[in-house]
């Protein structure tokens, strides 16, 4: 016996909801987002034909032409920690929101003293602030403030990575971050001197394990292991 054929037209599907839902989601991600600021100094690094990426975390320090140092954590919780840490070492006050604001800055380049003004001005006044002088780097007196970041920057990183791993291996999770590594970019300018400094203080720390950010002959960045 043959089915009876359907009186109604054919099947209608309602967008409204979803349509309703893609600007739930696109107002929640616009909301929550965090927009990364600019960085302080651009430099052109030299060329080589290694194809090796700078992983994604990283404590990288940018050495410009004028040798100035600046630093930065790309891990945002590691970054937080350590600016604790150097604020009680140099008793230098921050606010919890200053904390949370510096957390968004890729580097910066000035004495701590400094820095929670640096932090509060807009992207564009970060451009010109002043004394915008690099990281205190004096391999000879006590005021060595980027052995420090490197130092505590490091170990915060290290202890963030570790908490992760350990996490992950605890619920079965899936692990895929590397450990943190160290890194120096300079432009391609910058006098070996200034580099040689940077070099310096990284092996003072005992670190002799890191790598030479370059960019890729024909475009590209890559980075050097030493």
């Amino acid at each position: 016996m043959s089915k009876k054929p359907s009186k109604g037209g054919a099947p209608a599907l309602d967008m409204t909801p979803m349509v309703d839902l893609a600007f739930l989601l696109v107002t929640f991600f616009m909301l929550t987002a965090s927009f990364r600021s600019s960085e302080p100094i651009t430099v052109d690094p030299p060329s080589s034909i290694g194809e090796v990426a700078l992983p994604d975390n990283h404590i990288l320090v940018t050495v410009d032409e004028k040798g100035r140092a600046f630093f930065g954590i790309s891990n945002s919780t590691a970054k937080m920690n350590a600016l604790r840490e150097m604020a009680k070492r140099y008793k230098v006050s921050f606010t919890e929101e200053q904390i949370v604001k510096f957390s968004g800055l890729s580097s910066f380049g000035v004495d701590l003293k400094d820095l929670p003004k640096y932090i509060d001005a807009s992207d564009q006044a970060r451009l010109k602030f002043q004394p915008q002088k690099g990281v205190p780097l004096d391999t000879i007196t006590p005021n060595n403030q980027l052995k420090d970041w490197i130092n505590i920057g490091g170990t915060e990183a290290v202890r963030v990575y570790q908490a992760a791993k350990e996490k992950a291996e605890a619920t079965g999770s899936n692990f895929k971050a590397e450990k943190p590594r160290y890194a120096i970019k300079c432009a391609s300018k910058t006098k070996y001197i200034y580099v040689k400094d940077v070099i310096k203080t990284f092996t003072d720390l005992k670190i002799y394990q890191f790598n030479l950010i370059t960019s890729l002959e024909g475009g590209g960045t890559l980075i050097e292991p030493k």
